[in-house]
Protein backbone atom coordinates (compact mmCIF):
# COMPACT_ATOMS: atom_id res chain seq x y z
CA UNK A 1 0.00 0.00 0.00
CA UNK A 2 1.40 3.38 -0.98
CA UNK A 3 1.00 6.35 1.32
CA UNK A 4 1.36 10.06 0.55
CA UNK A 5 5.14 10.00 1.10
CA UNK A 6 5.60 7.08 -1.30
CA UNK A 7 3.54 8.82 -3.97
CA UNK A 8 5.52 12.05 -3.61
CA UNK A 9 8.81 10.14 -3.77
CA UNK A 10 7.71 8.40 -6.96
CA UNK A 11 6.53 11.66 -8.49
CA UNK A 12 9.79 13.44 -7.77
CA UNK A 13 11.90 10.51 -8.98
CA UNK A 14 9.94 10.34 -12.24
CA UNK A 15 11.08 13.85 -13.12
CA UNK A 16 14.55 13.66 -11.55
CA UNK A 17 15.88 10.13 -11.25
CA UNK A 18 19.34 11.41 -10.30
CA UNK A 19 18.17 13.40 -7.29
CA UNK A 20 20.31 12.81 -4.20
CA UNK A 21 18.71 11.10 -1.23
CA UNK A 22 19.39 14.20 0.86
CA UNK A 23 17.53 16.45 -1.59
CA UNK A 24 14.72 13.91 -2.04
CA UNK A 25 14.26 13.58 1.72
CA UNK A 26 14.18 17.36 2.08
CA UNK A 27 11.57 17.77 -0.65
CA UNK A 28 9.41 14.96 0.75
CA UNK A 29 9.66 16.14 4.34
CA UNK A 30 11.48 13.14 5.78
CA UNK A 31 14.96 12.56 7.12
CA UNK A 32 17.46 10.77 4.88
CA UNK A 33 17.33 7.31 6.52
CA UNK A 34 13.55 6.72 6.33
CA UNK A 35 13.48 8.22 2.82
CA UNK A 36 16.24 5.84 1.70
CA UNK A 37 14.33 2.92 3.23
CA UNK A 38 11.20 3.92 1.33
CA UNK A 39 13.12 4.18 -1.97
CA UNK A 40 14.62 0.72 -1.42
CA UNK A 41 11.18 -0.70 -0.61
CA UNK A 42 9.66 0.93 -3.69
CA UNK A 43 12.40 -0.64 -5.80
CA UNK A 44 12.09 -4.06 -4.13
CA UNK A 45 8.31 -4.11 -4.52
CA UNK A 46 8.54 -3.20 -8.21
CA UNK A 47 7.09 0.31 -8.08
CA UNK A 48 10.41 1.71 -9.31
CA UNK A 49 11.61 -0.52 -12.13
CA UNK A 50 14.90 1.19 -12.93
CA UNK A 51 16.66 4.35 -13.97
CA UNK A 52 17.63 5.58 -17.40
CA UNK A 53 19.04 8.59 -19.17
CA UNK A 54 16.74 10.70 -21.30
CA UNK A 55 18.72 11.36 -24.46
CA UNK A 56 18.42 13.71 -27.42
CA UNK A 57 17.56 11.30 -30.22
CA UNK A 58 18.06 14.00 -32.87
CA UNK A 59 21.69 14.43 -31.79
CA UNK A 60 22.11 10.64 -31.88
CA UNK A 61 20.89 10.58 -35.48
CA UNK A 62 17.60 8.88 -34.60
CA UNK A 63 15.13 11.68 -35.19
CA UNK A 64 12.59 9.84 -37.36
CA UNK A 65 9.57 8.49 -35.47
CA UNK A 66 6.78 6.47 -36.97
CA UNK A 67 3.80 4.77 -35.38
CA UNK A 68 2.68 1.55 -36.99
CA UNK A 69 -0.69 -0.09 -36.52
CA UNK A 70 -0.27 -3.84 -36.85
CA UNK A 71 -3.14 -6.20 -37.55
CA UNK A 72 -2.45 -9.90 -37.04
CA UNK A 73 -4.08 -12.77 -38.91
CA UNK A 74 -4.33 -14.78 -35.67
CA UNK A 75 -4.82 -13.46 -32.14
CA UNK A 76 -4.73 -16.68 -30.17
CA UNK A 77 -2.29 -16.61 -27.25
CA UNK A 78 0.37 -18.62 -29.09
CA UNK A 79 0.29 -16.20 -32.04
CA UNK A 80 0.52 -13.16 -29.76
CA UNK A 81 3.43 -14.73 -27.89
CA UNK A 82 5.27 -15.51 -31.14
CA UNK A 83 4.76 -11.95 -32.41
CA UNK A 84 5.84 -10.41 -29.07
CA UNK A 85 8.99 -12.53 -28.82
CA UNK A 86 10.08 -11.75 -32.37
CA UNK A 87 9.31 -8.02 -32.00
CA UNK A 88 11.51 -7.79 -28.89
CA UNK A 89 14.50 -8.58 -31.14
CA UNK A 90 13.99 -5.49 -33.33
CA UNK A 91 16.09 -2.70 -31.78
CA UNK A 92 14.28 0.05 -33.70
CA UNK A 93 11.04 -0.70 -31.86
CA UNK A 94 10.96 1.80 -29.01
CA UNK A 95 7.49 0.96 -27.68
CA UNK A 96 4.84 -1.60 -28.48
CA UNK A 97 1.33 -1.83 -27.08
CA UNK A 98 -1.37 -4.47 -27.46
CA UNK A 99 -4.50 -2.50 -28.34
CA UNK A 100 -8.22 -3.13 -27.97
CA UNK A 101 -9.58 -1.77 -31.24
CA UNK A 102 -9.64 -2.31 -34.99
CA UNK A 103 -5.95 -3.29 -35.03
CA UNK A 104 -3.91 -5.39 -32.61
CA UNK A 105 -0.69 -3.48 -31.85
CA UNK A 106 0.53 0.09 -31.89
CA UNK A 107 4.29 0.13 -32.45
CA UNK A 108 6.58 3.15 -32.08
CA UNK A 109 9.59 2.83 -34.36
CA UNK A 110 12.60 5.17 -34.17
CA UNK A 111 15.12 5.34 -37.00
CA UNK A 112 17.54 7.76 -38.63
CA UNK A 113 15.29 8.68 -41.54
CA UNK A 114 12.45 7.54 -43.77
CA UNK A 115 14.72 5.23 -45.79
CA UNK A 116 15.88 3.43 -42.65
CA UNK A 117 12.27 3.19 -41.53
CA UNK A 118 11.23 1.65 -44.86
CA UNK A 119 13.81 -1.09 -44.34
CA UNK A 120 12.63 -1.78 -40.80
CA UNK A 121 9.00 -1.88 -41.90
CA UNK A 122 9.59 -3.98 -45.01
CA UNK A 123 12.29 -6.35 -43.82
CA UNK A 124 11.65 -6.67 -40.10
CA UNK A 125 8.23 -5.56 -38.85
CA UNK A 126 6.14 -6.86 -41.74
CA UNK A 127 8.04 -10.16 -41.60
CA UNK A 128 7.09 -10.86 -37.99
CA UNK A 129 4.91 -13.91 -37.31
CA UNK A 130 1.19 -13.55 -38.07
CA UNK A 131 1.35 -9.98 -39.48
CA UNK A 132 -1.57 -9.50 -41.86
CA UNK A 133 -1.53 -5.73 -42.36
CA UNK A 134 0.28 -2.59 -41.24
CA UNK A 135 -0.58 1.08 -41.44
CA UNK A 136 2.00 3.78 -40.76
CA UNK A 137 1.77 7.27 -39.33
CA UNK A 138 4.91 9.43 -39.42
CA UNK A 139 5.39 11.92 -36.59
CA UNK A 140 6.14 15.44 -37.80
CA UNK A 141 7.11 16.75 -34.35
CA UNK A 142 7.17 15.56 -30.75
CA UNK A 143 5.17 17.89 -28.54
CA UNK A 144 5.12 15.90 -25.27
CA UNK A 145 7.41 12.93 -24.65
Amino acid sequence: MLDQYDRVIISIMQTDGRITLTELASRVGLTKTPCAARVKRLEAEGYVLGYKAVVDCEKLGLGHVAFVEVKLNDTKLAALDAFNEAARRIPEIEQMHLIAGHFDYLVKVRTADINAFRLVLGEKLSALPHVAHTSTFVAMATIID
